[in-house]
C-alpha cells in the first residue's frame, strides 16, 4: 500500500510540522502535538536519553473518538444470542420464501432440458439422469453450502463481496490505499490476526499484501463472481416466468409460442413494475405460497411414486450414472449440463445469510427443500418410465388433471417470487459493490424502515427488465434459455469454492490437507459442470458471458480509475509547511460559519482546498474536512460512525472528520440529523482532548523525574490566544486511577478556560450556518500515457464519472448550502 502521510521528509519514520503543530506517523498513530523533536531536545540540552526512554514508553494516544469507542467496544457484537428452537423454525419458514424459491422452481425444466439432449430410449437414461440430479444436489448444495460455506460469513453477513472483505480485514489487499489502524478498533470489526507458529497463514498475508498481481487477481475474480450473479438477475427472471407460462401450451388450444412470449413479456413488466414498492409489500405472503408449493412438489411426487414406479428409488445407487455416461456417452456429457439446473439459487443461501441466521437455512434445508425436491424429481422419474413422450413438459403432465390449475397457478406465483428473490440479491450485490469503490454512484431508495436490507435501484430494475425482456423475445424457448442459465451459476459457485479456500487457509487456520480437500472434492465437480456447460456457447451459452464480461469491465474501469484518483489527490496534497506559512488566518479573512469540505482522503489537506482559498474572498472560523469512508465490516455502530483529528495547530480551528460506514450501512441520514451527530461529535471531541490533556499534566505532576520545558504560545490572528500549553515530556509509565483521582481531573478541566473558549467559538460558527463544499475532482491521463490508458481514463472512466451520481445527489441539503469547485488531476 502506498503510504501517506502529512507533508513530507526525508526520515525514515516521517513527521509533519514543526513547533507545537500537530505531528503523526506514517500508520496513522499520533505523535503528541506538543513533543519536541530530538533536534530541538538537543540545543536546549535536555536528557536526551532519558527523554528517548520516555517517548519509546509513550502508550499510544486516544485518536479522537476512539476514546468513545472503546467505551462501547464489544457491546455492538453480532453475534447472535442462541435463539430458542420455536423462533428458529419460525425465521426457517421465512427463508422458504427468500432463499429457496430459485432452487424450488428446478423441478419446472430440468428434466425437460436434460431429456431434450438425451432421448429416453430404457430404464437406464430415466435412472441415470436420476441419479446425477440427486448427487448433485447432495454434493452441492447440501454438503458444499449447508456445512461448510454458511460458516465463511462475515459476522453474520454473506455472499461474494462478504468474503471480500473478510479478507481484506486479515490482509491488506483492497486496491484503494485509504486503511487506517483506527479502523480496527471498530467492534464490528472482530480481527483476529494468525498467530506467529502458523507460518503458512502469515506466508499467505504477506504475499497478499505484497504483491500487486494477486491483488489485482483476487479483485478480479470477486468482481468476476458479482457480474455472474448480475447475470443470473437477468435470466432467472426469464427461465422462471416462462417455465411456468409454458404448462399453459398443452391445455390451451391456440397458445402457441408467440402467446407463450408475450404473455412471459407481459409478467416480467408487472414484476419489475412493482419493485418500486419495496419487498416488504411486494413479498409479504412469499414463505407461505413457497411452502404451499414444496408441499405439493413432495405430495405429487409420492402419488406419482405410488402410482407408476416405485422402484426408481434404485438411482440413490450412483452406479446409475456410471451406465449412463456408457450408454449415451457425448449426449450424456451435453444432459450434464442441464442436470446444474437442480442447483440454481444453491448461491442464495449464502448471499441471503444476513437476512437469517444459519441454523434456520440449515435446518430448512434439511428438513423441507432437499426431501421435496428429492420426491419431486423421484415422482417425475417414475412418471417417465411409463411415459417417456412426456419429457417436454413432465412436470406439468404429471400433475393430477383434477389439479391441474391450482398447481398452474401456484407455480407462476412461486416462479414470480423466485425472480424476485434473484432481483432483490441483484440490488444488495450493487450496492456492496458500490460501498466498496467497485460500481459507480447510483441512486438507491431504501422501501423498509425496519429491514436494512431492502433496497431499490431504479437503473438496475429497469436495465434488469429490458434485458430479460430481450431474453425472452430473441430465445422463445426455455431450452435455450437453460443453455445460458447454466453457466452463470456454476461461475459463481467457483468463485465461492476459489474464496472459502482462502478462508480456510488465511483466517480459518484449518489443517492443510483439510483445507485442500475442499476445492478438490468441490471444484472438480464444478469444473466437469463447467466445462458441460461450455460447450454450450454457442447454442445461447454467450448471454451470461456478455453480460459478465460487460459488468466486470464497468466495475473493474471503475476501481482502476477511483484508485488513481485517490493516488492523485495524495500526491497533489497541501503540505503543512505551507498552511503554517499562511497563518491562522489562511491568507484570508475568517467569517463566522462552518465550511464542511467533502474530500475522499483520510490524511491530508486537499489540494482542493487551495482551489476555495483563491476563489472565495473569505472562508469560514472552522473548517472541518470530511470523508465518506467505507470499512471492510457489514455495519459500523452509530457511536463509532465518526473518527475526528485535530488538523494544523489548535488556532487554525480545522479539524478533520471520517464518517465510517459498512457496506450494509444505510446512508439515509437527514443533511439536519447529520450536521447535528457531527457537531455533538466534535464537542465530544473537545472535551475527550481536554481530558487527554488534564490527564496528562497531572501525571506530569506526580513525575519526580519530569524535564521542565518552557511554554510555547500560539497567538490566535483573530482574537485572543486560544489556548496555552506548555511543551512536556510524557511519563516513564501509566499511574493507577487510584493515584489519580477523577475529581481532581475533572476539577482541572472545568476551570479549562481554553476548553470552554472552544467550545463557545464552536456554537458561534454552528449558530451562523453549515457551508457544503464539495470537492469534484477528474483525472485525466498523461499525454505520455499509453493508448489503452488513454483509451479508459480519458473515454470510458470519464464517461462513468458523468453520468454516475454526484456528491451534490448524495446529499439532501439546499442547493443555496453548496459551494463547489473542480480540478483536474493528470495520472
Amino acid at each position: 500500500m502506498e503510504e501517506i502521510e502529512e507533508g513530507s521528509s526525508n526520515n525514515s519514520i516521517r513527521r509533519v510540522g514543526t513547533g507545537s503543530s500537530d505531528r503523526r506517523w506514517v500508520d496513522g498513530s499520533e505523535v503528541d502535538s506538543e513533543t519536541p523533536l530530538f533536534s530541538e531536545i538537543r540545543d536546549r540540552d535536555y536528557s536526551f536519553g532519558n527523554l528517548r526512554r520516555r517517548l519509546m514508553k509513550k502508550p499510544k494516544r486516544a485518536d479522537s473518538l476512539d476514546v468513545e469507542a472503546m467505551e462501547i467496544a464489544g457491546s455492538h457484537g453480532h453475534n447472535l444470542k442462541d435463539l430458542s428452537l420455536l423462533t428458529t423454525l419460525g425465521i426457517a419458514f421465512q427463508t422458504l420464501g427468500v432463499v429457496y424459491g430459485d432452487m424450488g422452481t428446478s423441478p419446472l425444466y430440468v428434466f425437460s432440458d436434460v431429456f431434450s439432449k438425451v432421448p429416453i430410449r430404457s430404464e437406464v437414461d430415466v435412472l441415470g439422469a436420476l441419479s446425477l440430479v440427486i448427487y448433485t444436489i447432495a454434493v452441492i448444495p447440501l454438503a458444499k453450502y449447508v456445512f461448510v460455506v454458511l460458516k465463511a460469513n462475515d459476522n453474520g453477513e454473506g455472499g461474494t463481496f462478504a468474503l471480500y472483505s473478510l479478507i481484506c480485514r486479515y490482509a491488506k489487499v483492497n486496491k484503494l490505499p485509504n486503511q487506517q489502524p483506527a479502523d480496527e478498533q471498530i467492534s464490528s470489526f472482530r480481527l483476529k490476526l494468525p498467530t506467529p507458529e502458523l507460518e503458512r497463514a502469515l506466508g499467505i498475508k504477506e504475499a497478499l499484501e505484497t504483491k500487486g498481481y494477486l491483488k489485482t487477481l483476487l479483485l478480479l475474480l470477486v468482481l468476476m463472481g458479482t457480474s455472474m450473479i448480475i447475470g443470473d438477475g437477468i435470466l432467472t427472471p426469464a427461465m422462471s416466468v416462462m417455465s411456468a407460462m409454458s404448462g399453459l401450451q398443452g391445455e390451451v388450444k391456440g397458445f402457441g409460442t408467440n402467446a407463450l412470449v408475450m404473455s412471459s413479456i407481459v409478467i416480467l413488466v408487472a414484476l419489475f413494475s412493482i419493485q418500486r414498492f419495496g419487498t416488504g409489500k411486494v413479498g409479504f405472503l412469499f414463505a407461505p405460497v413457497l411452502a404451499l408449493w414444496f408441499f405439493s412438489l413432495g405430495a405429487i411426487g409420492i402419488y406419482n411414486l405410488l402410482k407408476y414406479d416405485f422402484t426408481v428409488i434404485r438411482a440413490l445407487n450412483p452406479f446409475y450414472i456410471v451406465l449412463f455416461f456408457n450408454k449415451n456417452s457425448k449426449q450424456a456429457w451435453s444432459a450434464l449440463g442441464g442436470c446444474v439446473l437442480c442447483i440454481t439459487g444453491a448461491e442464495a443461501m449464502f448471499a441471503d445469510l444476513g437476512h437469517f441466521s444459519v441454523r434456520s437455512i440449515q435446518m430448512a434445508f434439511t428438513c423441507v427443500v432437499f426431501p421435496c425436491l428429492l420426491l419431486a424429481y423421484m415422482g417425475q422419474a417414475a412418471y417417465l418410465t411409463k411415459h417417456p413422450e412426456a419429457s417436454a413438459r413432465i412436470f406439468y403432465d404429471s400433475v393430477p388433471k383434477s389439479l391441474f390449475w391450482p398447481v398452474f397457478v401456484i407455480a407462476t406465483l412461486a416462479a414470480m417470487i423466485a425472480s424476485q428473490a434473484m432481483i432483490s440479491a441483484t440490488f444488495s450485490c450493487v450496492k456492496q459493490a458500490m460501498a466498496l469503490g467497485c460500481f459507480p454512484r447510483l441512486k438507491i431508495i431504501h422501501t423498509s424502515k425496519k429491514r436494512i436490507g431492502q433496497i431499490y435501484i431504479p437503473v438496475i430494475n429497469w436495465f434488469l427488465m429490458i434485458m430479460c425482456i430481450l431474453v425472452v423475445s430473441i430465445f422463445r424457448s426455455t431450452t435455450h434459455i437453460a443453455n445460458a442459465y447454466g453457466i452463470a451459476e456454476v461461475g459463481v459457485m467457483m468463485v465461492s469454492t476459489v474464496l472459502v479456500t482462502l478462508v480456510m487457509l488465511l483466517i480459518w487456520q484449518t489443517n492443510i490437507f483439510l483445507a485442500l480437500c475442499f476445492p478438490l472434492i468441490f471444484g472438480s465437480v464444478e469444473t466437469i459442470y463447467l466445462l458441460a456447460v461450455l460447450t454450450k456457447i454457442l447454442e445461447g451459452g454467450w448471454v451470461p458471458l456478455v453480460f459478465a464480461t460487460f459488468f466486470l469491465t464497468v466495475m473493474y474501469i471503475w476501481n482502476y480509475g477511483s484508485v488513481l484518483k485517490y493516488q492523485s489527490e495524495v500526491r497533489e496534497r497541501i503540505s503543512m509547511d505551507f498552511m503554517r506559512e499562511l497563518g491562522s488566518t489562511l491568507g484570508t479573512i475568517r467569517i463566522p460559519g462552518i465550511g464542511l469540505l467533502y474530500n475522499e482522503l483520510v490524511q491530508g489537506i486537499p489540494s482542493i482546498f487551495g482551489q476555495f482559498l483563491l476563489t472565495l474572498p473569505a472562508i469560514h472560523s472552522t473548517i472541518i474536512f470530511v470523508c465518506i469512508k467505507y470499512v471492510p465490516v457489514p455495519v459500523v455502530p452509530q457511536e463509532e460512525r465518526f473518527l475526528f483529528r485535530r488538523v494544523c495547530p489548535k488556532d487554525y480551528h480545522m479539524f478533520r472528520c471520517i464518517a465510517r460506514y459498512g457496506y450494509k450501512d444505510v446512508r439515509k441520514e437527514d443533511s439536519r440529523v447529520f450536521e447535528q451527530l457531527l457537531i455533538e461529535s466534535l464537542e465530544k471531541f473537545l472535551r475527550c482532548e481536554a481530558l487527554e490533556d488534564a490527564l496528562e499534566s497531572t501525571l506530569n505532576d506526580f513525575d519526580p523525574d519530569r524535564v521542565s520545558v518552557a511554554s510555547d504560545t500560539y497567538t490566535d490572528d483573530l482574537m485572543a490566544p486560544l489556548i496555552h500549553r506548555a511543551k512536556r515530556s510524557e511519563p516513564e509509565q501509566e499511574l493507577d486511577s487510584e493515584v489519580l483521582p477523577s475529581s481532581s481531573v475533572g476539577s482541572s478541566m472545568e476551570e479549562d478556560p481554553a476548553l470552554e473558549y472552544e467550545l463557545a467559538a464552536l456554537r458561534e460558527a454552528t449558530d451562523s450556518g453549515l457551508t457544503y463544499l464539495l470537492a469534484h475532482g477528474d483525472v485525466r491521463a498523461k499525454k505520455n500515457s499509453i493508448f489503452v490508458k488513454k483509451l479508459v481514463i480519458n473515454y470510458f472512466y470519464a464517461f462513468l464519472r458523468r453520468n454516475c451520481r454526484a456528491g451534490a445527489a448524495n446529499l439532501t441539503v439546499p442547493h443555496m448550502n453548496i459551494l463547489q469547485a473542480g480540478m483536474t488531476y493528470m495520472v
